[in-house]
């Protein structure tokens, strides 16, 4: 099995060491990262600036590449040039907090993953439910399971699974749901401050706002102590509307 690791937390990460351990287990592992943390950066892509790509050593060994982009650059990047094969799944993580519910549209780590997919790679996202996870080793040996059985039941194309993994011990984890995108989101704000010179500057903060009371979305799923598992597609069209519109006359606006 050939995989290709990336996330948005860097390419020192400690997520990404736990998950790229893990996957070795199972196959040939390349891993393509940011050179520095590109959290919520959504899917950007860089146009008008060279890309810059260095060979990245961990205690003088070959780790893998460190690109100075974005994660969705970096499944380009990966997969275009770096890889002498498309790789049978591309896995991004192991990100530090949840990317949940709306959280997934701003998310660099579930964008990595959905790149993959325009791509036609199947892949897959996966976090844990802390900014300073303590449990990342049950994640990553979750990634692994999840890798070999998503290569062997397959994804729809265009499809890609968004994982969050509670960041608890895992006899504390109560199972593995499957479950559709929330609505909860962060009530966030630009909180003012002044720096030492006296200026102002603002800092964006806030806490999430629970919008979900059902097991089978993902936030909710993940705050009661569950794996939460979501297919999700990059195609944003609302059908429903679309029907619906059918009956607007859209011509008349000629």
């Amino acid at each position: 099995m050939k995989i290709l690791v990336s996330n948005d937390d860097g390419i020192n990460s400690v997520g990404l060491f736990k998950l790229v351990k893990e996957l070795k287990k199972i196959g040939e592992v390349t891993i393509v990262a940011p050179s520095t943390e590109q959290s919520a950066v959504g899917h950007s892509i860089t146009m008008q600036i060279p890309l810059r790509v260095k060979k990245h050593f961990v205690n003088e060994k070959f780790f893998g590449y460190a690109v100075d982009g974005t994660p969705a650059d970096c499944i380009k990047m990966g997969i275009k040039n770096i890889m002498k094969e498309k790789p049978d799944i591309v896995i991004s993580g192991i990100n530090n907090g949840s990317n949940a519910a709306i959280n997934v549209i701003y998310s660099g780590t579930v964008s990595a993953a959905r790149e993959a997919a325009i791509m036609d790679v199947p892949s897959f996202a996966i976090s844990v439910n802390s900014h300073t996870p303590k449990q990342f080793d049950y994640a990553a040996k979750f990634a692994a399971k999840m890798a070999q059985l998503v290569c062997k039941e397959k994804l729809k194309k265009g499809t890609l699974l968004n994982i969050n993994v509670p960041d608890l011990p895992e006899e504390e984890i109560k199972g593995v749901r499957l479950t559709k995108q929330g609505n909860s989101r962060w009530n966030d704000f630009y909180e003012e401050r002044i720096d030492p010179y006296g200026v102002e500057y603002y800092w964006l903060t806030g806490e999430m706002d629970f919008k979900d009371e059902e097991l089978d979305r993902d936030a909710y799923a993940l705050l009661n102590g569950y794996v939460s598992v979501t297919p999700i597609h990059f195609d944003l069209t609302d059908y429903a509307m679309f029907d619906k519109m059918r009956n607007w006359s859209l011509d008349s606006l000629k």
